[in-house]
């Protein structure tokens, strides 16, 4: 399998940065542990510290998201990206639900460094992994929170595979048939960061 970005994304959004991890032979089953429940609630502790009392829409970790989303066409008020989605929970004070390790772990990372970060099975990926532009003929998909299938809008930021979209509008839902189980064995992790975060904030990230 390949991961390949299409050139127009870094031209669209200079200065993009997107970091890769693949872990093979991995063990996601039973639930997770309590250290790793305790490493979870001090993210969450940690995000509401870097939040403090910046609007969430103004904060630099964010808004570029949302500029970001304005410029592929998506309402960033209807479809907030990943780390928008986390923050606005964190400072309601709901806590992030554990889910399963792995998925547990990429939370508490997104929380700790205000980054978008997501992961994907890689024995579900059909053919090669890409993060590309929306064009008319994607198929309809169901985005995780959705009972209807919908297309890709033409433009819209998508990552996909030979099946189809796994992700749309960039980090804001995944679809189900990649996302991680505890079945999950061989996966892979993405981690995306817009200026003003440099390459030392995305290999921070990468090594946490």
């Amino acid at each position: 399998m390949k991961f390949n970005i299409d050139k127009n994304i870094f031209e669209t959004f200079p200065g993009v940065l997107i970091g890769a991890l693949t872990l093979t032979g991995i063990d996601n089953k039973g639930q997770s542990n309590d250290q790793l429940k305790a490493l979870l609630q001090d993210a969450q502790k940690i995000a509401k510290s870097k939040l403090g009392d910046i609007l969430v829409t103004e904060h630099p970790h964010v808004a570029p998201w949302r500029e970001a989303y304005q410029k592929f066409g998506a309402k960033p008020k209807k479809y907030p990206s990943s780390i928008e989605s986390l923050s606005r929970r964190v400072l309601r004070g709901n806590d992030v639900p554990c889910i399963n390790a792995l998925v547990d772990i990429y939370n508490l990372v997104s929380l700790k460094e205000l980054v978008p970060v997501g992961g994907e099975d890689l024995d579900k990926i059909v053919g090669d992994l890409s993060l590309t532009f929306a064009t008319a003929d994607e198929k309809p998909v169901i985005v995780l929170g959705e009972q209807e299938p919908k297309k890709p809008e033409p433009g819209e930021v998508i990552y996909k595979d030979d099946e189809g979209t796994i992700c749309r509008r960039w980090n804001w839902r995944e679809v189900e048939r990649a996302s991680l189980t505890e079945s999950t064995q061989n996966a892979i992790l993405v981690i995306e960061t817009l200026p003003p975060l440099e390459r030392n904030d995305l290999e921070r990230a990468l090594s946490e």
